[in-house]
């Protein structure tokens, strides 16, 4: 019987282009029944393998626009002349039935999240690259963008590394799994805050019952 409730997490894994964080936030969710992906929107061509309402939901500019104008979107920036975000509505209720949602977003979805009205629900992960010559091989073994794009890539990734402060943990992506782990460490940990536990109170005013029946 789950007799300790708890409204649900926000946790947002960020890092530069070719750092891991999708890799990462897959796994995470893949070994974790209460996890789920956020779905973003955005406008950026689908990549092959790539599924409609599973990977994103792919839209035009004028749509996403439109839902911007219109409060729609939880957070969304223009990365690399394309559009992604998060609409606010079913993020709201995930959190209400008690659902963890992965959020794979870049430093600025991140920065909007946490200043959000679910700012208290959030905890941040930015994920660093073990060197710069490790990030850009990642990048070219991808095999999914031009070089052109890889050096833009590289190009935004120094800036997109200086707002690793902002972040309630840093993690240098070395090594997968032990990374992966890390992060597994950190949810639970999160998860088991007294702050985040409503019901607690209530259930140790029960304990207290029972103490009191036993005199």
């Amino acid at each position: 019987m789950k007799f300790l409730e708890s409204s649900g997490l926000l946790i947002i894994i960020s890092s530069p282009s070719g750092a891991g964080k999708s890799s990462l936030a897959s796994e995470l969710v893949k070994s974790d029944e209460n996890l789920k992906f956020s779905i973003s929107f955005t406008t950026r061509d689908k990549r092959p393998g790539e599924v409609n309402g599973k990977d994103y939901f792919f839209v035009s500019e004028s749509n996403f626009e439109h839902l911007v104008k219109s409060g729609e979107m939880l957070e969304y920036a223009k990365v690399f002349g394309n559009y992604y975000g998060t609409p606010e509505e079913p993020i709201d209720v995930a959190l209400k039935n008690g659902q963890d949602i992965v959020f794979d977003v870049d430093w600025q979805g991140g920065d909007q999240i946490r200043e959000s009205k679910f700012s208290r629900n959030a905890v941040s992960i930015f994920i660093l690259p073990p060197s710069i010559y490790e990030l850009e091989n990642r990048l070219l073994s991808r095999r999914q963008d031009t070089a052109e794009v890889v050096s833009n890539r590289m190009s935004e990734a120094k800036s997109e590394i200086e707002h690793w402060k902002k972040h309630d943990y840093v993690l240098v992506n070395t090594e997968f799994e032990s990374t992966l782990s890390d992060i597994r460490s950190i949810v639970k940990s999160k998860r088991l805050e007294v702050s985040r536990n409503p019901s607690l109170k209530d259930f140790v005013q029960g304990l207290n019952i029972e103490f009191e029946k036993r005199k």
